[in-house]
């Protein structure tokens, strides 16, 4: 038994724990020790069902033998490679498996190490791309409120959480953004996609009079937010923005780290949606959770637009010293074999109606003023209480920790999201688990 595995023994202090209120959460640590299939272990033995799939990664459960059996081989045969100037093959043969599953027409690849990489290399390539075409003077981005798109400085100048940007007074400039969609006056309690909301998006064009259409390289979305606690887009929402974009000659990004790799019970959200975007971010479940990895995908005309200018010259001045490394490449390859063998790229539209009518089943318990869900992404949101925000929520989610559920907290609303591997047992005991907990601190 290591230490870590006992109980009260291990030191807090050196560790300054990300997006965590240090100084509550080391008074009384809540410590996993392991995982497998849905469930973790904290280290007192106690089992606690996985409602988030970790941090909305975990796509296809915890404790995947293949994938640590490929890791193994791949650290034993090559440990690392460049890939500036330099190439080995799974890099390449992980992008081609990539492209297989991707969005029709977003089959060029480009590899990062986390979702924040992601979003800062679609913002750059989409910068690059128009000057690459003589439209330099494209150099504003679009984000939108309540947005996460990461923690880059890119990331967070588009993103529109306030609390992730108030602290950090230097960010891009040059950036703006577009209204939210969270609604509850017209779409509380909806099912899957709100009716309401869809002239929303004509936000962009009030921005495209404001600074004028030359000066806009780019607008970046997730197609349904999840740290924000899962805002499903208004029907014809996302239609309408892509109808907006292409009309000024602005490129459509859409951020899919969380809502890749199945979330929504196909393999990407530009499927689920029927729209297409020329820039993908992903990361998360590309590998599992398992090797920190990501990936942009890129249409062929943004692609095939920056390749100008001499054979011999950089198309792209921009990658990470970790992009395509050899053991991130062989738990992805391993990652997709598992969702293509067990078809868990598709699995979740099984789920979907279940799981939504287990969550609304929840509405009526006390302090619940919306219930959301799309996919298998669900949030159920409480009043605050008063002048204190985020309190009953907090509460809440201890409470669901102590009696055997780890799920998000955003402010005083839960996001759920599990591994796709869950089964109807599993969310009603999820469902029952939160219901009481609201019960409880109520």
């Amino acid at each position: 038994m290591t230490l870590h595995q006992i109980p009260n023994t291990i030191k807090t202090d050196s560790f300054w724990m990300p997006f965590t209120a240090n100084r509550q959460f080391k008074k009384a640590p809540r410590l996993f020790s392991s995982a497998e299939g849905m469930h973790y272990t904290t280290v007192d033995g106690r089992k606690v069902i996985d409602g988030s799939a970790g941090l909305w990664c975990v796509n296809a459960g915890h404790g995947r033998k293949q994938i640590a059996a490929a890791v193994e081989r791949q650290l034993m045969t090559l440990d690392f490679a460049p890939t500036f100037q330099m190439g080995h093959p799974l890099a390449f043969d992980f992008a081609e498996r990539l492209a297989e599953i991707a969005p029709k027409g977003l089959d060029r690849v480009f590899f990062t190490n986390s979702g924040s990489e992601s979003v800062d290399t679609a913002l750059k390539i989409a910068l690059a791309y128009h000057r690459a075409n003589g439209q330099s003077s494209r150099t504003r981005l679009i984000g939108r409120e309540r947005g996460y798109h990461g923690v880059g400085f890119g990331g967070t100048s588009v993103g529109g959480m306030v609390a992730n940007r108030r602290a950090f007074a230097t960010l891009l400039p040059g950036v703006d953004h577009i209204r939210h969609t969270h609604d509850l006056s017209r779409n509380a309690f909806a099912k899957d996609q709100p009716e309401h909301g869809v002239e929303l998006a004509d936000d962009l064009e009030r921005l495209v009079a404001l600074h004028g259409a030359e000066t806009i390289a780019a607008v970046i979305v997730e197609p349904v937010p999840g740290s924000t606690a899962v805002l499903p887009p208004p029907k014809g929402y996302l239609q309408r923005l892509r109808e907006i974009c292409d009309k000024h000659g602005i490129l459509l990004i859409f951020d899919e780290v969380i809502t890749g790799f199945g979330r929504l019970g196909t393999p990407f959200a530009a499927n689920f949606f029927g729209v297409t975007p020329d820039l993908m971010t992903t990361a998360k479940g590309i590998t599992n959770g398992t090797i920190p990895c990501g990936a942009v995908f890129a249409s062929r005309k943004v692609h095939d637009g920056m390749m100008v200018g001499p054979e011999n010259q950089m198309e792209l001045f921009h990658g990470y010293t970790y992009s395509a490394h050899p053991t991130a490449c062989a738990a992805g390859i391993a990652t997709l074999d598992i969702y293509k063998d067990e078809g868990l790229l598709t699995r979740g539209a099984s789920m979907a109606e279940y799981w939504r009518d287990a969550l609304h089943s929840l509405k009526g318990l006390p302090n619940v003023v919306d219930i959301r869900n799309c996919g298998l992404m669900g949030a159920v949101e409480l009043a605050p209480r008063d002048g204190i925000v985020g309190a009953r929520g907090y509460d809440v989610m201890v409470d669901c920790f102590n009696t055997g559920l780890y799920l998000r907290m955003s402010g005083d609303s839960f996001a759920m999201s599990p591994p796709l591997i869950v089964e109807k047992s599993h969310i009603d005991q999820m469902v029952s688990i939160l219901g009481d907990a609201i019960k409880k601190v109520a």
